[in-house]
């Protein structure tokens, strides 16, 4: 509620500065051709309207902080215009300062970080076992050593070890991996993550803050803290600014005896078209972003972007689809061609909701719909497989532990062939018929087919990729190899992420993380950059990134990336021209050429220039498109 209650004043104080700013523009309008006779000059309008904040501004900055930024220049402009009678130059100033201000608040205002949406993720009760019976608790009161059974669907609350029974776990949550892990009788299970089948009991290990999600919660929270904000070029050179138009301003007078070129100076020295160099680059090249897929979240995103020297890309829906799929199916029995093996294979998991059952169903209906066969007597063995009745035959589709367990033998040939998949990152599902091995399928998790084009051209970029992911060293090798990415680092938890991320940058390289899932919302925060894939991703990495790929089309990023570096080049046209306007203003100025309205009028043809220049990166393309 007080969310929506910031949201709703932030848009209202927008609208009112869009409002003002409107008023001024008609005002100064007026003060022009006087259309109208007012016992004051119109200019005013903009004077109390856009001059008056900056005024109140400059002076709040002073005391409290001593704070010199553009607008203690301003101020003095603006003022001494106002002495001196020059109402309309003070209130043009006023009118495109303020412009530049509304365009900086649009571009780079602060996105809210996702914290609650993370915070849903986590348990809020849990089944403690005492006696025999199962007794609802709230999660943050269970106590290290508690039992606990968890059920089928159920997240489980705290950090553990199973005690009794087999299921499935999906980890995503913590590791990203696209397949959920079998766990049995002593191995550990995370909090936050999911179990997808059978119930088990175990043993509580880590609660409260100590638990996985909330240690992620943590990482989160603090991972942005050190991310600092871009902050503008007028107001860096600020107190220097101040100072040599200060200085210049009464040597003038002092020599020329004519205060009115003093005053001009100082109009002549806002720095106008400076404060709108950076925004309004930004701000094209924004629009440009999303006509290609990306939703700049943060507006400085694209200028820490520019700066970039590593790109570390998570492996699980980033780099590949992040869904499982048949990629090989072997017929190992003289009795059963491939094509039976997969028939069967498809059939018997046709009623099953584990994610591998549905991805065999699913890629064998992409190649014969109507193929599969009626399935009796359907049974899931959670932590095992599924077994049914086809065609009058006991079919088995699992894993080695379910083979064994019904006396099925498997040879040391098949061992070796299925063992090659294996150190590939593959899942095998072995297939029997009647008690007799027939084959098995291969499951993998498919690279994106623009990947490996995108690497190449990140390169050229003279910009190294680099892969961070959960899964095991063999599967993380092997797509690597594939894509052409050279620096491969395995089995990082969300921990790790943030560790080999602080390594680059403490070797004071820049890094953009790209990922997809909650367990690389730490490493988004992290990252000078971070960019989510919005189309997959879960809600939580969006909210901490601040660049989201919305179609998840990653062929696009090498074009974000050259964008990124164009922008930089316009602003630093953007302020090179700028400065040689104010410089030849200032000559101008101090030679009485130019009074304080032709100044004015000056830097308003400064500013154009400048919007015109920046507009030119809407319709700007890389060569990589």
């Amino acid at each position: 509620m007080i969310e929506k209650l910031e949201n709703l004043l932030e848009l209202g104080g927008t609208k009112k500065d869009i409002a003002m700013i409107c008023i001024s523009a008609a005002a100064l309008s007026m003060s022009v051709f006087d259309f109208i006779s007012l016992p004051f000059d119109w200019a005013w309008i903009a004077i109390v309207l856009c001059g008056v904040p900056i005024i109140l501004e400059a002076i709040i900055g002073l005391v409290t902080e001593f704070d010199i930024k553009a607008d203690v220049l301003v101020s003095l402009a603006l003022i001494a215009s106002v002495f001196i009678g020059e109402h309309f130059a003070a209130g043009e100033v006023a009118f495109i300062m303020q412009i530049g201000a509304l365009l900086e608040d649009l571009t780079v205002a602060r996105a809210r970080a996702g914290i609650e949406k993370l915070v849903h993720l986590t348990p809020q009760t849990a089944r403690v076992m005492n006696g025999g019976e199962g007794h609802i608790v709230p999660a943050e009161k269970v106590q290290i050593g508690d039992l606990l059974r968890v059920l089928p669907g159920e997240s489980i609350p705290v950090d553990g070890v199973i005690t009794t029974g087999e299921t499935s776990i999906n980890q995503a949550v913590m590791t990203g991996e696209s397949l959920p892990v079998d766990k049995t009788v002593g191995d550990e299970v995370s909090s936050g993550t999911v179990n997808q089948f059978g119930a088990f009991e175990m043993k509580a290990t880590k609660v409260g803050q100590d638990s996985s999600i909330q240690r992620m919660i943590q990482l989160v929270q603090s991972a942005d803290a050190g991310k600092a904000k871009i902050v503008g070029i007028a107001d860096r050179w600020a107190t220097w600014i101040v100072v040599i138009a200060l200085l210049a301003a009464f040597l003038t007078w002092l020599i020329s005896g004519e205060i009115i070129r003093a005053v001009t100076i100082l109009v002549v020295f806002c720095p106008c078209a400076m404060v709108l160099a950076t925004p309004t680059a930004i701000m094209a090249a924004i629009g440009n972003a999303t006509k290609h897929g990306f939703l700049v979240r943060k507006g400085d995103a694209l200028e820490r972007l520019a700066e970039v020297k590593i790109i570390a890309f998570d492996k699980t829906g980033t780099l590949t689809y992040g869904k499982p799929q048949v990629t090989a199916v072997k017929s190992v029995n003289p009795d059963y061609k491939e094509e039976m093996v997969y028939t069967y294979a498809a059939s018997a998991e046709q009623f099953s909701e584990h994610p591998l059952g549905k991805a065999v169903v699913h890629c064998f209906k992409q190649m014969k719909e109507d193929a599969i066969l009626p399935a009796e007597q359907f049974q899931m063995l959670p932590g095992r497989g599924v077994s049914a009745l086809i065609e009058k035959k006991k079919i088995l589709a699992g894993n080695k532990e379910m083979m064994l367990e019904n006396s099925i033998e498997i040879s040391d040939e098949v061992y070796v062939g299925v063992e090659s998949y294996i150190c590939k990152g593959s899942t095998v599902i072995y297939i029997a018929a009647e008690k007799c091995l027939a084959g098995y399928l291969v499951l993998s998790d498919t690279i994106r087919e623009e990947s490996s084009r995108m690497a190449a051209a990140i390169k050229k970029l003279s910009i190294c990729p680099v892969l961070l992911t959960g899964d095991h060293e063999n599967a993380a090798d092997t797509i690597a190899k594939k894509i052409g990415i050279e620096e491969v680092h395995a089995n990082c938890m969300p921990e790790d992420k943030l560790k080999w991320i602080e390594f680059y940058q403490n070797k004071n390289e820049t890094v953009c993380m790209i990922g997809d899932g909650v367990n690389d919302a730490p490493s988004l925060k992290l990252s000078n950059v971070g960019i989510a894939m919005g189309g997959v991703g879960s809600d939580i990495a969006v909210e901490a990134a601040d660049i989201a790929l919305v179609d998840d089309e990653i062929k696009e990023l090498p074009h974000l990336l050259a964008l990124s570096k164009r922008m930089m080049t316009t602003i630093k046209c953007n302020l090179g021209f700028s400065m040689g306007l104010n410089f030849l203003a200032i000559i101008l100025a101090i030679s009485g050429i130019l009074n304080p309205v032709v100044g004015a009028l000056m830097h308003n043809m400064g500013s154009v220039i400048v919007i015109v220049n920046s507009a030119l990166l809407l319709k700007w393309k890389s060569c990589f498109l």
